[in-house]
């Protein structure tokens, strides 16, 4: 059961009848990170759907709250299949997405933070860093503030700035024992593959190189496309596999090549489609695609 989580030491070796923990348990996990308020607001709002939580961007209906804990659920297991050795390298192509979910708040999409949990789920396991980088469009700013004076997640960004949310200046580089832990590269509109994808490559092994986490999380997010009509970026699928290779890279030197990638943004459904395939691809280690 994942009671076991709060037991000091690790790895876990969890016991499971089902595909996924119950709500119960997964409830237990998400109020590690997420203030109980939000998820009784989130609860009763899908009661009333259709109508919204907290703000106009978070739309909930009838089954928002099911799907939101689901999602978490996934990462999660994901994130115990790890820990106890029963997978590497994953994709948790889930909905809704979680990066701006903030511990008491929702926002822009996201109700509960999926990355974030899983994170939270491997650092308190192994007690060793974790880096979560996230190169969706938008700034992951609840991701940012769940760790941002802790010194074993690291947190690297790179996205469109000045945008939504409005977070993630280049001087936010965390607070007290985080201080140095958070790395955000801000960029111009209109930024494409050779801009973005050199700026996540440089910042990814600047901060991984301090830090040597011993697994490396993504926030996938491919809003950043030149065809997505909300991101206002000019990165291509090949940026995509480019930045995906760097990760690849970098967990096979630093983390025994444990990724866990989970997907975030993308408002294209054939950009999105085929920049999904593209990070497959590359997860999977293939050099020019796959059939």
């Amino acid at each position: 059961m994942l009671a076991s989580l709060e037991e000091p030491g690790g790895p876990w070796e969890v016991e499971r009848e089902a595909a996924l923990p119950s709500e119960e348990d997964t409830l237990g996990v998400i109020r590690w990170l997420h203030d109980a308020g939000l998820i009784e607001r989130l609860r009763s709002a899908a009661a009333a759907a259709p109508t919204h939580v907290d703000s106009v961007d978070n739309p909930v209906s009838s089954g928002s709250y099911r799907a939101a804990v689901a999602a978490a659920g996934v990462a999660v297991q994901a994130a115990l299949d790890l820990v106890n050795g029963r997978l590497t390298r994953a994709f948790i192509a889930v909905r809704p997405p979680g990066h701006h979910a903030e511990p008491d708040r929702a926002k822009g999409f996201c109700f509960l933070n999926n990355i974030a949990l899983a994170a939270e789920v491997i650092a308190r396991a192994w007690r060793v860093p974790v880096l979560i980088a996230d190169y969706d469009v938008h700034h992951g700013n609840g991701t940012q503030h769940m760790f941002y004076d802790r010194g074993d997640v690291g947190y690297l960004s790179v996205h469109r700035y000045p945008f939504f949310p409005g977070s993630g200046a280049g001087d936010e580089i965390g607070e007290g024992k985080g201080r140095g832990m958070t790395r955000n590269v801000p960029l111009a509109v209109g930024a494409g593959d050779a801009i973005y994808a050199s700026a996540f490559e440089a910042a990814l092994e600047e901060l991984g190189g301090r830090m040597r986490p011993a697994v490396i999380l993504l926030s996938a997010g491919f809003d950043g496309h030149e065809r997505d009509p909300v991101g206002g970026m000019r990165v291509t699928e090949e940026g995509y596999r480019r930045m995906t290779r760097a990760i690849v890279q970098a967990a096979e030197t630093w983390s025994e090549g444990r990724i866990l990638s989970v997907f975030e943004g993308g408002y294209h459904p054939e950009a999105t489609a085929g920049s999904v395939r593209a990070h497959l691809e590359a997860l999977a280690g293939a050099e020019d695609g796959v059939s």
